[in-house]
């Protein structure tokens, strides 16, 4: 239960990371804003913590090829992503809005991401499998 928790908090911090850098990155190429503000929400701790219980999915993957693995685990956050967002948006809480993007679902997914979410899985796979 322990490897679990702390595998929660490592996974949610290392998608808030992300997520800044992202974001501070996209400040720049779309605002030329040059301080590299970036934006998150509290939510999405617990959203980005929730990878952690990929770690069952990531052993029985183990030995298949990476685009397998990264196709899965694109697919998969995908489905949590929507599922996160279609609760908080029941709140008005949710903090991301698709809309306006060329390949979104109802706002809330963006299949234009899928090549980022396949290397986050990816990574959040090294993350869990660690020694």
């Amino acid at each position: 239960m322990k490897k679990c928790f702390m595998n929660f908090l490592l996974c949610g911090l290392c998608g808030w990371c992300m997520e800044c850098f992202w974001t501070g990155l996209s400040s720049i190429m779309k605002h030329k804003d040059k301080a590299l503000l970036c934006r998150t929400s509290v939510w999405m701790f617990p959203i980005y913590g929730m990878a952690a219980f990929l770690s069952p999915i990531c052993k029985k993957l183990e030995y298949k090829n990476a685009l397998l693995r990264g196709g899965v685990y694109a697919f998969l956050i995908f489905i949590a992503e929507y599922s996160s967002g279609n609760i908080l948006n029941k709140f008005g809480a949710c903090p991301w809005d698709y809309s306006k993007a060329k390949l979104n679902y109802k706002g809330i997914i963006r299949f234009d991401y899928a090549p980022a979410w396949f290397l986050v899985g990816l990574f959040y796979e090294k993350l869990l499998n660690r020694k």
